[in-house]
Formats: C-alpha cells, structure tokens, sequence
C-alpha cells in the first residue's frame, strides 16, 4: 500500500511539473509567414521547435497619423520555461542598468566618460587601471558600452557587471517588472560565492585625482531557482576531460525572449512601455546607447578593430550572410549572444530607404553531437543560416506589407563615427567574446 502511495505521490508531482511547462506559444499569423519561405534548414528548424529549442518573437510595428508606433507581438514556441543560455545578451541590459545607476548617482563630474580605475577586492578578482583600446588609455563606462555591443567583449561585461552589482542588478530588473531575469555570473569562471562579491571602483579627473569611491560590494539577498535544467549527452570540464552527463544550468543566467525584447523595446521607444519597466536615463544617454547597439566595427576608432574579422555584419545575425555586409540602407539597433551551441538575437530593424521597421528576437540551439563545451557547434552550417533565412523571410514580408501611415525614422537616423583613414595604429584582431 505505502509503495502504491509512493508512487501516486511520484505521478502527481511529475503531472505538477509538467503542468508547470506549458507549450510553447505559436501564432497562426507568424507560423503562416514563415511557411512561405521554403528554404530546407527554415523549415527543418520549425518542424523540430523544441529539438532545436528554438523560439521567435516578431513584433510589427503599426504608426498612426501621427507616428505614434503601435506594437503586435507574434510569437513561435514561445516558452519563457524553456531554457535558453541567454550568452552575450545579458549585455545589453547591463549597459542599461550601468548608465542608469551613473544618472542617479548625480555625483558632479561623474558620467560614462569619467576615466576610472578598479581595484581587485577579493579573491580571483581582477584589477583594471589601463585600457589601450580606449583613445585616452583609461577605463569608462562608455567604453565597455561601446566594446559590448560593438562585437560583445567579454570584459567589458564583467566590469559593468562589477559596477552595478550582482544584488542590485537582480533587485532592479525584477522591480521593474523583469520577472523571469536570473543574472548571477561573471564570465571568469568564477564560484558562486565569487560571483556575489564586487570590485571597488575609483573615478577620477582629467588630473589622476579620485572624484568618487564606490566601495567593493557583496550580495546577500538568496536566488531562487526553480527548475533543473540540464542540456546535452556530455560535456568537456576544465581539464578537458569528457564527463558523461549532462551540463547543469540550473544556476547559470537567465532571461526570457520576451524580457529581451521589452527591455530593448524600452530603450528605443520609451514612451510604449509602462514607466516602471523603462530605464532611467538621460535623452543623451539614450542617443548613445542607440549609436553604439547600430554602429559597425569598421566606422569606429576607439576600438579599431580589424574590419576583416569583426566585419559589418559580425554581430547583426539576421542579415549575416556570406557576403558580410549590410544593406546601405538599413540599420540594426540589437544585441546578440553566442554560447554553449546557444545563438541569440534581439533586434531593431529600421529600413530607411523603404520606410519600414520591425522587431525581432530569436533563439535556438545547434549542437549535433550533444557535447558542450568541446567547441564543436553548428553555428556556421545551421545557427548563422537559420537566424540569416528567419530575418530576411520577416524583412521580405515588411518590406510588402501594406501600412496605412509610413513611418518616420528620422529618430533612428543617427552620426555615426567614420574611420580615421590617416590612423595608422594596428587592428585589434582577437576578443574574448
């Protein structure tokens, strides 16, 4: 009898859980344009959503006389349960978060462009007084905003990531209402208990001299997680040794496609979301953050990066095709994210010739062989392809939808920077990204 209890127990909880995974959202309208594109790898990935844990948001974009933008979400296996590395993505709101905390901190002649030094406060940090890719040699804010979306560096995160805090990062996303945001790591590889620790950081003027003190930071507020998640057959662990078992992510970064879309819906058109979802940041602030998540590598001299590999459509993974460029007449205001056999993106686009805009944000998972971490991944035979045919399909369908008022852009036309031809400075042609 007791062993018939046990395993009633076991069923309803198991009921419990599954009842917990709902499936993932589709919408006939978006199911319907996508179908319309009959390119093979498209079609295979649709078919098999949930093998590829692939997930789309398409958000049209409706003006009305005048030019107020309405937005429609569509969505395809969306499931903000099924897990996603979000990767490089958790940038984005970083550099949100980090000129938000600089607008109400109001300390005199402290902004994103004040140099800054950060000191190693704890076990396995890392210290940061000099940056020879800046103009000036120095540390900023502004700097590790433009490295992060410019071709996504890695250190540039896990400074802002120090600079905001990891309590303050969680607490101010979930009360804006952010819910299903988990960002609890660096990427240092660093324990748990490190990642809640935080360097001080040191502003100082033009003449060395210290203007502001953050001091070094520790998180006491407890994580909730849950979910198990674990992906894959296999995984290589630090000494390169294969441990048969799956990765566990359970603790890893989090966030929901949706979340991703809104949190950049609120940068680019704040007046659509409620107030408390937005952040706060100046009007100059913003004119920034929009030239630097558009900007090409190959327009930019602090950092000079070599064009060849940090090409113009090196981080725009909807128009990533093999001939690299963009479209002269288009820009892409987005973050993407790469990692585990995980790709991401969430995008803006703006079609300034043909008077067209959309959003769209997109995940799925390409690892064949089901081994993370050995770096064999089907980024270039499906992931690059795949995210390339879903944002053509919707950019063809906006560029012949009918639209009853044309928008004006002119907000999103933007002075970008332009290569100084005469520098003769070498190209940075390795990130860790």
């Amino acid at each position: 009898m007791s062993t018939f209890r046990n395993l009633l127990v076991i069923c309803t909880l198991l009921f419990q859980q599954l009842a917990g995974y709902p499936q993932g959202k589709t919408d006939p309208v978006l199911q319907s344009i996508l179908s319309a594109n009959k390119n093979s790898l498209l079609q295979e990935v649709l078919r098999n959503g949930d093998t590829y844990r692939c997930q789309v948001i398409y958000t049209r974009i409706d003006r009305d006389k005048n030019n107020l933008p309405h937005f429609t979400n569509f969505y395809f296996n969306y499931n903000p349960l099924l897990y996603f590395n979000p990767a490089s993505t958790v940038k984005m709101p970083l550099a949100f978060l980090s000129l938000e905390k600089l607008h109400l901190l109001a300390k005199p002649g402290v902004d994103k462009y004040t140099f800054l030094q950060i000191d190693s406060s704890y076990p396995g940090q890392k210290s940061l007084y000099r940056d020879s890719t800046a103009e000036k040699g120095l540390p900023s804010i502004a700097h590790f905003i433009k490295k992060a979306f410019l071709v996504s560096d890695n250190d540039a995160y896990n400074r802002m990531y120090q600079f905001v805090g990891q309590q303050e990062i969680n607490r101010i996303l979930h009360a804006k209402g952010y819910r299903d945001v988990r960002i609890t790591r660096q990427f240092m590889g660093f324990t748990p208990q490190q990642n809640r620790h935080t360097n001080q950081f040191r502003f100082i003027d033009k003449n060395g001299d210290v203007i502001y003190t953050q001091k070094a930071a520790f998180n006491t507020d407890s994580f909730y997680f849950p979910h198990v998640v674990k992906i894959g057959n296999g995984y290589m662990d630090r000494n390169d040794s294969l441990i048969k078992e799956p990765i566990d992510f359970t603790q890893h970064n989090n966030l929901s496609l949706l979340d991703l879309q809104r949190m950049l819906q609120s940068v680019l058109f704040p007046a659509s979301l409620p107030s408390r979802q937005r952040f706060k940041i100046s009007g100059e602030d913003r004119q920034f953050l929009l030239q630097y998540l558009s900007q090409f590598p190959s327009e930019t001299n602090y950092p000079k990066y070599d064009s060849s590999k940090y090409f113009d459509s090196y981080v725009k993974f909807f128009f990533r095709d093999t001939g690299r460029k963009m479209p002269p007449n288009v820009r892409v205001f987005n973050k993407v994210g790469w990692a585990y056999g995980f790709m991401t993106d969430v995008s803006y686009v703006a079609d300034f010739t043909n008077n067209i805009e959309f959003m769209l944000a997109a995940t799925l998972y390409v690892n064949s062989d089901g081994i993370l971490n050995d770096n064999k991944y089907d980024y270039d035979s499906k992931g690059y392809p795949f995210m390339y045919q879903l944002g053509q399909t919707i950019y063809q369908y906006e560029m012949n939808r009918q639209r009853q008022f044309k928008p004006d852009l002119s907000g999103f036309k933007i002075q970008y920077d332009h290569r100084d031809k005469t520098d003769t400075r070498p190209t940075i042609s390795e990130v860790d990204n």
